[in-house]
């Protein structure tokens, strides 16, 4: 990189175009020209430093306060930044078009070097006497907790701890082969489980299920066992000793204890094999399922947090998924375009997976906001892995 120790970066709202520049081409300073509330913002400034850290980037960062809709101030601060930091290169990937404009017209009095990164070709171009950026091709490569930490969030533990997913993933198809022929009584069929399974009366969990065959449910319903399905899990080995006596009890162990929260839950079967179907492709290079987000990275009590059902990244395109065993509602369309945007801007993709058939109506709004479907017929048609496959491969036909 000769010639250039110091990147002046155009703040901009999509968080991968701020930290690209800096993690490719390791200078020794970079400037973040930037609106005057984010350079104040020591919060968002440690969660950058805390992201270059993590990945292994040793750089300055400075934040020097300018409007990027004023042509005139952008030049003045450019220049100032130029005269107390040598060796400037622009990178004009983001920022707003006033910004763009006001860089245009510094470096082509200046001759300072210009590159930009292009998201649809994930290559780095040379604008202007910067051969260090010549048709250089990202090769960078981020996790999850990446993604996050880049737009200022961070990754708590979810429901799941993903280390020990390795040790189930044999029996997760088997689960959600069995998940899809009860399809239709699964909610009951957890719910009597969740019923003959409740915690001792001191608070430990017990794998022991015991209880009567048919048993007092929700709204003052009456909820019986579902002897095939018991017995399904008996033979993929989800359960074992069970016994069955028609009309009065029911008793089994569960494998282990988180064998036993997953039967617990309507939901996690369908997450885990949307997980396991990622791994499968062979095409993300980090997959996580239960990613819980907090918004701020501060792990404060009565933070602002969501959960990710299943999460992957490819290269520096993240991917959200969201996981419904039942019809897919506006809200939670809307609630995971936000995610997607807040934490991976133009780059990310998003995708519902649902276990009905996907109406009309939610297919248009899920058009609407850029979120693809996998629908019943996709999952009963083995087509998930395809089309996960699919996304991947078309990481870099961006919105």
């Amino acid at each position: 990189m000769t010639g250039m120790k110091t990147i002046i970066e155009l703040y901009d709202e999509r968080p991968l175009e701020n930290v690209l520049g800096t993690e490719a081409f390791r200078p020794e300073t970079t400037v973040f020209l930037c609106p005057d509330n984010i350079a104040r913002d020591r919060k968002l400034h440690r969660k950058l430093e805390e992201y270059f850290r993590r990945r292994g980037v040793d750089a300055k960062l400075v934040f020097r306060a300018s409007s990027l809709l004023d042509t005139d101030q952008v030049v003045r601060a450019i220049g100032k930044i130029a005269s107390e930091f040598p060796e400037c290169a622009l990178d004009i990937s983001g920022g707003t078009d006033a910004a763009l404009f006001a860089g245009g017209i510094y470096c082509a009095g200046a001759e300072m070097p210009v590159y930009t990164y292009s998201r649809r070709r994930n290559t780095f171009f040379e604008i202007s006497r910067a051969p260090f950026a010549r048709d250089k091709k990202c090769e960078i490569q981020l996790s999850v907790e990446d993604c996050i930490l880049m737009a200022g969030g961070s990754v708590r533990q979810g429901r799941v701890d993903n280390a020990i997913l390795g040790g189930y993933m044999d029996i997760i198809d088997p689960m959600f082969e069995m998940f899809l022929d009860f399809r239709r009584d699964w909610v009951k069929i957890v719910t009597y489980i969740q019923l003959v399974s409740q915690p001792d009366k001191d608070g430990e969990v017990s794998l022991e299920a015991k209880g009567d065959y048919t048993v007092p449910g929700p709204h003052g319903r009456r909820i019986s066992a579902n002897t095939p399905a018991l017995y399904r899990m008996q033979t993929i080995g989800l359960i074992h000793d069970l016994s069955i006596e028609e009309d009065e009890s029911v008793r089994f162990t569960f494998r282990d204890k988180q064998i036993r929260t997953w039967l617990r839950d309507i939901g996690s079967v369908l997450e885990l094999y949307v997980y396991k179907a990622c791994i499968d492709t062979g095409a993300y290079n980090d997959v996580r399922t239960s990613v819980v987000v907090d918004w701020e990275g501060e792990n404060k009590p009565d933070a602002v947090t969501n959960e990710i059902d299943v999460m992957a990244s490819r290269d520096v395109m993240p991917l959200f998924i969201s996981c419904k065993t039942s019809d897919v509602k506006t809200d939670a369309l809307n609630e995971l375009a936000i995610l997607r945007d807040r934490f991976g801007g133009q780059t990310a993709r998003a995708a519902v997976v649902t276990a009905e058939i996907g109406h009309m109506p939610m297919r248009n709004r899920a058009a609407e906001l850029n979120i693809d479907v996998i629908d019943l017929s996709d999952l009963k048609a083995g087509a998930i892995r395809d089309r996960l496959k699919a996304f991947a491969a078309s990481r870099y036909d961006i919105r």
